[in-house]
């Protein structure tokens, strides 16, 4: 099917779409990040795991990041190499099946370490293991994103560790950025330097993690470059790695829902879409952050319904809150119109749920130097009662 790309007016149902051109784009600029810092960048599959766009990705980069079983058999099965996989805890009954899908494997903590390696070197004997590090610092303003705020369940800090570390552990994992710019990250690696450096000349790779937004387009690059590089001569035996998820997906598409019906209570006026923010852009209202809607203005403070075209966007959800306010269109607002959120490919499609039965949203690519829509996945009634089978 053609689509007109600004207004996807031939779209009639709920469908999140990726911009192949987009997704090149960010591809592109994350490789040659790679190459000028001497670093891996490896896909976190917590933010993005639409396997059937994963030949692309293959074209720019080689390995991915797990969290869970499941993905790392989607690393091994569907991207077609091992993963760097941490968990905040593995268990007894995945532990050997985890090991054969990874390359690297972290552990949170030395107990699980002591408990689990060895079965996990039985599976799996070209492993390399790594022990998760706290910093105690990080600049995530969000307590539900902060993997370092007091009583975290994430890491070691350096007070809890070692003199030595034990002989199979050969690297650090640290994460603790989200969609952070590299400012932060200078800031960061002067503590992790701080509290963990007297332990690299024990080990042979960090992990920095992910949140690393360098597909925005205030991300300064040339001081990540910098950076790193300084990095890399203060310890040229590490190998560095780093995992973001939001900036391979990062502004790669739109959601595109519909409205089906329009209803008023004390003088607010609410668009009730197909789609829900709940079920599916979670972090909308997690975070929480108001999404931007195409051709409409967001209006954040001091909202006024009387004002023209100021509309509340509400689910067709059971759940009282499942609404945001408010936008300001340029007109009224019709009975089927497309609604389009920006920036949807990244922690949207790997969140959602089929709370209520309510039919979730395609998935679909515009492939570059093309108008045609290809429809990935399309999804059913069969699909909501598989998940209770």
């Amino acid at each position: 099917m053609k689509v007109d790309i600004k207004t996807y007016k031939e779209v009639h149902r709920p469908t999140y779409i990726l911009e192949e051109e987009r997704l090149r784009n960010n591809l592109e600029l994350i490789s040659s990040v790679a190459k000028m810092a001497n670093v891996e960048i490896i896909l976190a599959f917590k933010a993005y795991a639409l396997w059937k766009t994963f030949p692309i990705f293959r074209e720019y980069i080689q390995s991915t990041t797990a969290s869970s079983l499941a993905e790392a058999r989607l690393a091994l099965d569907k991207f077609g190499s091992q993963a760097h996989t941490f968990s905040p805890a593995y268990t007894d009954y995945e532990i050997d099946e985890i090991a054969r899908c990874s390359s690297h494997l972290t552990f949170n903590s030395f107990s699980q370490y002591d408990r689990l390696h060895l079965r996990a070197q039985k599976a799996n004997n070209q492993i390399s293991f790594g022990i998760r590090i706290n910093p105690e610092y990080s600049e995530i303003e969000t307590d539900i994103y902060n993997p370092c705020a007091p009583g975290t369940r994430f890491g070691v800090s350096a007070d809890k560790m070692p003199d030595t570390l034990p002989q199979s552990i050969e690297g650090f994992h640290s994460h603790c950025h989200c969609e952070n710019g590299s400012d932060v990250f200078v800031r960061t690696l002067k503590h992790i330097e701080e509290k963990f450096a007297k332990w690299f000349t024990q080990i042979k790779w960090i992990n920095f993690g992910g949140g690393h937004l360098m597909t925005r387009k205030d991300y300064d690059i040339e001081l990540l470059v910098d950076t790193l590089n300084d990095f890399h001569k203060r310890y040229p035996w590490l190998k560095v790695i780093m995992e973001p998820g939001s900036a391979f997906g990062w502004q790669t598409g739109p959601l595109v829902a519909q409205v089906i019906d329009i209803v008023e209570d004390k003088g607010i006026k609410t668009a009730i879409l197909n789609i829900s923010f709940s079920c599916h852009m979670p972090d909308c209202l997690e975070m929480p952050y108001h999404p931007a809607v195409r051709g409409a203005e967001t209006v954040e403070e001091n909202i006024d319904y009387s004002q023209p075209y100021t509309y509340r966007l509400g689910a067709n959800s059971c759940l009282s809150g499942d609404f945001m306010s408010a936008w300001r269109f340029d007109h009224e607002l019709q009975i089927g119109e497309n609604i389009i959120f920006e920036d949807m490919n990244h922690y949207t499609t790997v969140k959602t749920t089929m709370f209520n039965g309510i039919t979730h949203p395609s998935l679909a690519i515009v492939h570059k130097g093309s108008d045609e829509l290809e429809i990935l996945k399309e999804y059913g009634v069969e699909d909501y009662f598989n998940r209770m089978d």
